[in-house]
């Protein structure tokens, strides 16, 4: 009788929408072609690129002032870039903008450098002083950012150009399999194109409509011709992408449907081998390029900030904190961002994020501003305790509190030597005030970086920390799903429509994630009346927005466009994804164990090794300032044993200029931050592609990690190696 029932419910829903089919195969991908294609393209070029938006109008209103001569080398390749990257200018304007930079830096750094020797210079002797007080250093700066603002700018498309490819090449496999499984019912090139652009991410769905636009606006005259002009683009980056679809355009020309078929099962493989041969190559290079990294951006630096408050101390105040933060914070970190984005730009393609997270209820945590508000709250404190020394030393007391001049409390109290390597320890004379150098402003500055990334940790683990169990969910769905997909095509090849499947898989699946995605689906069939293509993608109510996976998403898209031309139609379409799913988990699983080395080697690095001797140089630099103030006190007092023997030698030194271990560990903790910050982004870009809530949930663990860490290395190192210098010095003063 449930037998019955069962077909009775079968025949109506074939009844209810067989007179459908027809009339929905013409919606999707059709309506890429309905006479709107320029419309289309701009529209959505604009949407989906608007930081390409931006870089446009720069250049069209400052790259278009003046319009230089270009010669043909530069044009044919500046053109080539904007092309690739979808830029709307001309390759003069885009050249133009780089001039526009320079000029504009260098004029502004002219007219402060001139600003200040003017402010500076004595009415009595103008040109004396306006020289003697002219801004050099600041100038030359001024003149080293300009030149390196013009090679930027200059350089700018062929930098989006790249990553556009990296970009885009993570969408090739999906778009072979979209056209793959569109042509092997419909052998039609151009309404598989145009059914991949309607379904594809950005921004290879963008190429593919500009395929359309070529064709439209008269560049080409037949999609082929378009088609394979966009190919060439491909050629020296991906050259199994344009062998995929050669294999495609071949297969239309066999007049047998089975070895057509075949044609076309086989340019699927040509791409997932050609992926897995690259990201081989990949796995083997990444690792030098990443060691250098370390050591050159992390370790060697790192080592040298231990030497810093001798060399302060030798060159006379040459060296002062100002120009170590410029150098640590500045020129150091964007070394270290320069070299890992060389060795991303060896990446090819990544997996992605996928676009349906944004559409997951639990998103707006992502984007909240309140993680911050309350982080802030939390911090602040640390902080304040942290600039304390500053406040003291140099926060002028007001006249009207009786005093004859404004004072800081360091020179009002006259804290010289007494007390300073115990409290915040100023230099007080003639000069005014200079320091801290004491013990216990080194104590109190650690509570500044690590104020900073409790900040960043807080607010990360926040905005991420519901989104990630939903992401890991979503992993271990798509682990399952190979199985799931073969019994959605069996069922589908026995006759069962799709509005019932789901319901008979999400029994069979009881107990495992996919049933959840399955009874979502069913139930928004059934007790919301809805389609099978709303069930599952409505952007409201959808099963996959609770799942975000391109994976899923791909395959479920094809399901739902298969099943327009039929069941059989439908379940070969499900077999063939299902055996794709399958060889994708393979590689996709060896290449993750083919990188798990280098990943948790600079793991390691990042969060032990890095903060633990970043924390012992703190110590060891407070530990050098120490004796080297104690011995130039003694030698000052005329101590007539052990250290004071060391007179003349230590005229060489002076204590007051050097570099005091309260801003030197405030500039190795701020760097500690930078480097967790570029060297996280980067490993999840190695592993994952480009994923921002894996790169923002990882970012708040290793900083929590690895500032931690250095907190407590550095309090020990600090306390310890002072401790250690009082008492030998003590005894060998004595």
């Amino acid at each position: 009788m449930a037998g019955n029932n069962h077909n009775s419910d079968v025949d109506e829903i074939l009844r209810k929408y067989g007179s459908k089919i027809e009339g929905k195969i013409r919606t999707g991908s059709d309506s890429l072609m309905s006479g709107n294609k320029s419309e289309s393209y701009l529209k959505f070029r604009e949407e989906m690129s608007p930081e390409l938006s931006r870089y446009e109008r720069w250049g069209r209103s400052l790259g278009g002032l003046i319009k230089l001569n270009v010669s043909q080398k530069d044009k044919e390749k500046v053109e080539r870039n904007l092309e690739i990257a979808h830029i709307g200018l001309e390759p003069w304007q885009a050249l133009n903008l780089g001039v526009m930079s320079f000029m504009g830096v260098f004029l502004f750094g002219v007219f402060v450098s001139v600003a200040i020797a003017l402010i500076k210079a004595p009415a009595n002797d103008l040109l004396g002083g306006f020289i003697s007080n002219f801004p050099i250093l600041f100038f030359v700066l001024m003149i080293i950012l300009a030149i390196f603002l013009f090679y930027f700018v200059n350089d700018y498309p062929s930098r989006l150009a790249s990553q556009w490819r990296l970009k885009a090449s993570s969408q090739m496999v999906p778009a072979i399999l979209y056209v793959v499984v569109y042509m092997r019912h419909t052998p039609n090139l151009e309404k598989a194109i145009a059914f991949a652009a309607q379904h594809l991410q950005y921004p290879l769905a963008l190429d593919f409509r500009k395929v359309f636009y070529n064709v439209e606006i008269g560049k080409f005259s037949t999609i082929k011709e378009s088609l394979d002009n966009y190919l060439e683009t491909w050629r020296d980056y991906s050259p199994e992408f344009i062998e995929s679809f050669h294999l495609i355009e071949s297969s239309l020309f066999e007049p047998d449907n089975g070895r057509r078929v075949t044609i076309l099962e086989k340019s699927l493989h040509v791409i997932l081998d050609g992926v897995y041969d690259k990201m081989l190559k990949f796995t083997h290079n990444v690792r030098s390029p990443l060691t250098n990294v370390y050591m050159l951006g992390v370790v060697l630096p790192t080592l040298g900030l231990a030497l810093l408050p001798l060399a302060s101390a030798m060159l006379g105040g040459l060296l002062n904190w100002s120009v170590v933060f410029v150098l640590f914070n500045l020129v150091v970190p964007f070394f270290v961002f320069f070299l890992t984005d060389k060795v991303m730009a060896l990446r090819p393609g990544g997996y992605g994020e996928s676009e349906l997270l944004e559409r997951n209820p639990l998103y707006y945590q992502y984007t909240d501003k309140k993680p911050y508000f309350f982080a802030f709250l939390v911090c602040f404190p640390f902080l304040l305790i942290g600039f304390l020394p500053l406040i003291f030393g140099y926060t002028p007391i007001p006249e009207w509190l009786g005093l004859q001049k404004d004072y800081s409390l360091a020179q009002l109290t006259g804290i010289n030597s007494l007390g300073k390597e115990m409290l915040f320890g100023f230099f007080v004379d003639a000069n005014g005030v200079r320091g801290p150098f004491g013990f216990g402003a080194v104590i109190l500055s650690m509570l500044i970086p690590l104020s900073f990334a409790i900040f960043f940790s807080m607010v990360y683990k926040i905005r991420t920390k519901n989104l990630i169990v939903e992401r890991e969910k979503t992993k271990e769905l798509e682990s399952e799903f190979n199985s799931s997909l073969f019994q959605l095509g069996n069922r589908i090849g026995n006759g069962i429509p799709p509005e019932l499947v789901f319901g008979d898989v999400a029994q069979s699946t009881k107990g495992l994630k996919t049933e959840d995605f399955f009874k979502k689906v069913n139930y928004n069939i059934h007790q919301l009346g809805m389609s099978v293509e709303k069930a599952i993608f409505d952007p409201n109510r959808g099963a996959i927005i609770y799942y975000p996976s391109n994976l899923i998403s791909t395959s479920m898209r094809i399901l739902v466009e298969s099943s327009k031309k039929g069941l059989e139609v439908a379940a070969i379409s499900l077999m063939s994804i299902s055996e794709y799913v399958k060889n994708i988990q393979k590689i996709t699983q060896r290449l993750k164990d083919m990188l798990a080395e280098i990943i948790s080697d600079m793991k390691s690095n990042m969060t032990f090794l890095a903060p633990l001797l970043s924390g012992v140089v703190v110590g060891l630099a407070t530990m050098i300032t120490f004796i080297l103030n104690k011995i130039s006190e003694s030698t000052a007092e005329g101590a007539q044993s052990g250290i004071g023997g060391l007179g003349s030698l230590m005229n060489i030194f002076q204590p007051e200029n050097m570099i005091p271990p309260y801003f030197l560990q405030i500039i190795v903790g701020v760097y500690l931050i930078q480097i967790i910050f570029i060297l996280t982004n980067t490993l999840v870009e190695v592993d994952s592609g480009e994923d921002k809530l894996e790169r923002t949930n990882k970012i708040g663990k290793n900083l929590k990690a690895g500032m931690t860490l250095y907190f407590i290395t550095a309090l020990i190192a600090t306390v310890a190696l002072f401790v250690l210098s009082v008492v030998v010095l003590s005894g060998f003063g004595g």
